[in-house]
């Protein structure tokens, strides 16, 4: 079995705009690397980072994939530098694209979970020579997809969290209770997976109280424009993995059945496969063996093509 210890590699950096940005490079421990390149982008969230990660990562070399994975923190989150700014997904679609021009140098296939699809999506137009391919586990409900929020809505809320009673909110939200209610109410199909590895890694991501602009960006909505023609223009392979008891946070798509939530999705992309596991909405994390049971050969497919 492939251990924590064996798996990690010592964190790299990479200066873009002037900001040190972290990330990791994984390779298998017994054989040389090959196949295309995986570059990840984790959730954004109380306590999120690049770690969100790890659990896949072992997992796909314990099925033996030789790939080698890049496992890249975005700015505000992890060990990445943490401004006190407003991320919005075109700035982290930036950031990412910077890092496969000059840290990567060659075509992936970008792994993204939940709603960073929307900076997968910008990537995809900024980047799309060295996109092979994406897999979007639990993206959001399209009806989200769809939905554009008003520019003084979202800067409303920056400016209402960006203040003495948001930092507040954050200090209450990193403690171990809400951490554990709110996996259990909207993440994990089952709350007996809410391990002490899941709750350890949230803890310590959200002891630098600054990470919590990252997360104030995120949920003051910069990502919700309207992304559905952009959709229909990703040309790229794209696997779309959904759990079958998925759930919406949002009252969008909270009807939606796993087979309708999929059906939105392989209408509007041109080269779009789905597939089902179990699990609720954070699948790389809490159905780990078959998330990687399921993505791998669509993987390979594109590898060999």
């Amino acid at each position: 079995m492939i251990t924590q210890d064996k798996l990690a590699s010592s964190t790299q950096f990479y200066t873009w705009h002037n900001y040190y940005c972290a990330y990791e490079v994984y390779n298998p421990s017994n054989s040389t690397p090959t196949g295309i390149h995986l570059l990840l982008i984790h959730p954004i969230g109380v306590g999120l980072s690049r770690q969100f990660w790890q659990r896949f990562c072992r997992e796909w070399y314990q099925q033996g994939n030789s790939n080698q994975i890049y496992n890249p923190d975005l700015l505000g989150c992890g060990e990445s530098e943490k401004p006190h700014v407003a991320c919005t997904p075109t700035d982290w679609a930036e950031q990412l694209q910077h890092f496969l021009q000059t840290v990567v140098q060659k075509p992936v296939v970008v792994v993204v979970q939940g709603a960073l699809f929307a900076v997968a999506i910008e990537l995809v137009k900024k980047e799309p020579n060295l996109i092979a391919g994406l897999v979007l586990a639990t993206p959001p409900a399209w009806p989200l997809i769809k939905k554009e929020a008003p520019e003084w809505q979202k800067k409303g809320v920056w400016n209402f969290l960006n203040s003495p009673l948001g930092n507040l909110f954050y200090r209450y939200a990193r403690r171990e209770k809400f951490l554990r209610d709110f996996s259990t109410k909207q993440l994990f199909e089952s709350a007996d997976d809410i391990d002490s590895e899941w709750l350890d890694t949230l803890r310590k991501g959200a002891e630098d109280i600054t990470s919590r602009y990252a997360v104030f960006s995120f949920l003051a909505g910069f990502w919700l424009k309207d992304y559905s023609s952009a959709v229909v223009s990703i040309q790229q392979p794209t696997l779309v993995v959904i759990g079958e008891k998925v759930s919406s946070i949002s009252q969008e798509g909270k009807k939606l059945t796993a087979d309708e939530w999929l059906a939105d999705y392989l209408t509007a992309l041109p080269q779009g496969r789905g597939k089902k596991v179990p699990g609720r909405n954070i699948l790389p994390y809490e159905s780990t063996t078959e998330f990687v049971n399921t993505i791998s050969p669509f993987i390979n497919e594109i590898d060999s093509d």
